[in-house]
């Protein structure tokens, strides 16, 4: 069965973005942990916890994907931003405990002219920090574009930082489509080569999660601009391709696409369709 899913709002809580992903045929979803654009965040009630879990149970919806907003730099130049990033990652790991055996999906960070290697020695220095024996909780680190001093434009980035946990079996990557093509990994035409690349510098036992996305950018141009699934760069013919890949196909993936839940909807119909054949 294909995992498939998109991005939901988390403001009335876990129950209610069970019963959205329903209402669209979902059977995976995502959410920001708190405010995208900030640190704050809603109380968790254990009753919409209860619920949730039940309902999830019921229709069948898994894993869920956590994601931490998008300010935060683990690998910041200045110490006190690197100190909010992992005082609220910290935090969104004790909550996410509340639903365990699921994934915490975070941006590595952007180095701000302190070179790759300082920045991806300070973002496996707060993994270490802030993962702990026994969480139920993966955390995924997420494939980017390379836009700036971007970490993770390249696999080989990753896996310095992958190699420097110490809780090795608590972290994996997330591929964000969109973000492999703006970074050079031409997955329209060559998608077996870089399937076999990611195997060779990471490994695909460390392939956790997909975010479907078209791009708006084409190949290499570092951009990061999402795209609805068959209007952008990659295409639709690429990505039915990346969906039903041998090594893929058992993946959930996350949709990004800029999309209203019809236009999810749509779009998780017809990747559904591509996946069953």
């Amino acid at each position: 069965m294909l995992r498939i899913g998109c991005h939901l709002s988390s403001s009335k809580g876990f129950k209610a973005m069970g019963q959205t992903a329903a209402s669209i045929q979902a059977n995976t979803f995502q959410f920001f942990t708190r405010n995208p654009r900030g640190t704050r965040a809603k109380e968790i009630k254990e009753e919409d916890v209860k619920s949730f879990l039940a309902l999830a149970a019921e229709k069948d919806i898994t894993p869920v994907l956590a994601h931490a907003p998008y300010i935060l730099n683990a690998c910041s130049k200045d110490e006190g931003l690197r100190k909010v990033a992992k005082d609220t990652m910290a935090d969104d790991l004790k909550r996410m405990e509340h639903i365990p055996g699921n994934f915490y999906n975070f941006h590595p960070g952007c180095h701000v002219g302190q070179g790759v290697e300082t920045g991806i020695s300070q973002i496996a220095a707060m993994l270490n920090e802030i993962i702990k024996p026994g969480q139920h909780t993966t955390m995924l680190l997420e494939t980017m574009a390379g836009k700036g001093s971007e970490i993770g434009g390249r696999f080989e980035e990753l896996r310095e930082i992958l190699d420097q946990v110490e809780e090795w079996e608590r972290v994996g990557v997330c591929l964000d489509t969109c973000h492999v093509w703006d970074s050079g990994y031409d997955i329209a035409n060559r998608l077996d080569e870089v399937v076999r690349e990611f195997d060779r510098v990471i490994g695909l036992n460390k392939l956790k999660a997909i975010h479907l996305n078209d791009s708006m950018n084409p190949l290499g141009s570092r951009k990061d601009r999402h795209a609805r699934i068959g209007e952008g760069k990659i295409g639709y013919d690429a990505l039915a391709r990346v969906v039903t890949h041998p090594a893929l196909r058992e993946l959930p993936f996350f949709l990004e696409t800029p999309n209203e839940l019809e236009g999810y909807a749509r779009e998780i119909a017809m990747m559904r369709r591509v996946w069953e054949g």
